[in-house]
Parts: C-alpha cells; structure tokens; sequence
C-alpha cells in the first residue's frame, strides 16, 4: 500500500472482512491468501461514517495546532472519550465541537484520533491526531517508545538510593544520577477488574524512571518526583510508585492510607494533604516527531493551580 493512504495491516484485515478488498474482480475472504506478481488489488474506502459523540462547546487550553494533530493541556476533571458512566463533556466531545469538519476519517469514523490517554485525574499534556497520516504517524512513535512524556508527581517518602528497602524490591533498581528505575509486567487486579496490579509472569511489559526534584518534612517526608515513561500502560506511574513505597499523593486507589503527622508538617500542610480529592499527577512535558512534517516538536505546562498550592502549602511549613 502507498504509505499516504495510512492504512494500518489491522485496517486492512478489518476492510478484508468487510468485503472492500478484491483480488482481480473477486473478494478477498481470506487474509491469508497468496498473491502472485500481476495479481489487481482493489481497495474500496468508504466515506468516513459519522460519529455518535455529539460535539460540545467546552473550552479547551490549546499549546499548538495545525492541520494534522492538536496538543492539549487537560484540567484534571476531564474524562479523554465517552464511556459508560461519562457520555458527554469529554476532551473528544470538546474536540469534535473545536474542529469541526477538519477532522478526517481516522479508522473509517469522523472523530479525533486519540492516541494516548491521561486518567481523568491526572492533568497535563496530550497530543490528538486530526488526519489518518499523523495518527498513524504518532501511534507508531507511541509503540516504538519514541515519544518523551515526563510527569510531575508528588509522593509519599523520598526514592532514595541508599534505602535498604528499595534495593531489595523486586522489580526496582537504580541508574546513574539516582534514577530508580521500575521493571515490571502489569495487569487488570485479579480480585478488582477497575484496578492494575504488579505482576512478574504474564502482564504487559511497564518501565517507568523517577527521580527526586524536591523533597519536604522530616522525618515524615513528601517528595516532588519527575517520572518519565519508557511504555506507557493503564496507571503506570500510580501503579509503579505504590509498588515502590510511595504511592501519590491523593490517590485513591493505589496511595493508600498513609497520614502526615503534625510533628513534621504544620496543620495548614497537614490540611491541604488531606483535603487533596486527586492523584497529585501532572503530564509535565511532551516530546515527539511531526508525522508530516519530521520536525521535533516538545511543549511544558506547568503545574496546575492545585498542585502548585500544595506544594506551597507543605513547603511553608515543612
């Protein structure tokens, strides 16, 4: 296939079952099938379907925009795309009312091509395809592990090289300059099917990298970490600090129960720990290839008003 028709090989099998494909007049039913030289391959497309997400006009903080893909810089809130529980006031339903008709067929359905996705807690950056050739341009950078998404994160404790504890963690170990680095396989929690847990045979293959930006308190200490992502899996970064022993900040499912004791932080810090009602994460920094044009592009959003509170908050008084 000429590479400017963005037909992905799971397209193609999808068009193959659908009947649009025919090899010399006659439908090709199995994808299995062997062509020889001179064989006439036909493809037919089918205008892009209208999609079922109804466009919303939701105001949307935009970092850069062109003709192929948009980069956003979500409020924690937002939930990415329609689902059961959340069928409007979506990043895609805001996307759809923002662009309109140049959108084009990404997989046969007129919508924005969402690549990757943030948790709906979690703010910061993302990056949306808006044409067939940058969303299959940035999926592939996205499976090679090209793309360079850095998150800020405040944690329990401080990852510290030195802690005995650490070092005999399966799964954890450490890189020059104090990086810790957390080599796991991840999937869906046996017993909660809405939760993902650490395994070390079966799973998905997850590599996440942090290292401490700043920490507060003592002896009872919260820590600024950036976290990078070498794959990026469902909850990777809550999933993999709560295996190391220091799960964020205001989540709820994976932070556990941990408190500040007063004696190293003041009421006030105490207070904004407690009253936090989300995973203390921020997508900090996005980095990647321009499908279309090869330019490197990289865009910062700095942390959002809640997070750069609490921060204050436990720094004043730590």
């Amino acid at each position: 296939m000429p590479e400017a028709a963005s037909l992905s090989r799971t397209r193609l099998a999808r068009l193959m079952e659908e009947g649009a494909v025919r090899i010399n007049g006659t439908v090709a039913e199995n994808p299995k099938a062997k062509v020889a030289e001179g064989d006439l391959v036909q493809i037919v497309l089918a205008a892009a379907t209208e999609s079922h997400i109804l466009p919303q006009e939701i105001a949307l903080e935009i970092v850069y925009e062109d003709d192929a893909l948009i980069v956003i810089n979500k409020p924690s809130g937002m939930v990415v795309h329609p689902a059961p529980g959340t069928p409007d006031g979506t990043l895609v339903n805001a996307l759809m009312h923002h662009c309109g008709a140049s959108l084009s067929g990404v997989g046969g359905v007129a919508r924005p091509g969402i690549v990757h996705r943030i948790d709906k807690d979690t703010s910061g950056l993302l990056v949306v395809a808006k044409s067939d050739v940058a969303h299959h341009g940035l999926a592939a950078q996205f499976e090679k592990h090209t793309v360079e998404r850095h998150y800020r994160a405040l944690v329990y404790g401080i990852p510290d090289a030195s802690d005995p504890r650490l070092r005999g963690t399966k799964g954890v170990s450490f890189e020059q300059g104090g990086v810790m680095k957390i080599q796991t396989q991840l999937a869906r929690h046996k017993h909660d099917r809405q939760r993902q847990a650490v395994f070390f045979d079966g799973g998905r293959h997850a590599v996440t990298r942090a290292r401490v930006v700043a920490s507060f308190g003592t002896p009872e200490c919260l820590s600024l970490v950036d976290c990078w992502l070498e794959t990026g899996r469902t909850h990777q970064i809550r999933v993999h600090m709560a295996h190391a022993g220091h799960g964020l900040v205001g989540d709820p499912v994976y932070g556990g129960r941990r408190k500040l004791s007063e004696k190293a932080f003041g009421a006030g810090a105490v207070a904004a720990v407690k009253g936090f009602d989300r995973q203390a994460l921020h997508a900090a920094s996005l980095g990647f290839e321009h499908p279309v044009s090869g330019e490197m592009l990289r865009f910062e959003a700095e942390l959002p008003e809640d997070m750069a509170a609490l921060i204050q908050a436990v720094e004043g008084e730590a």
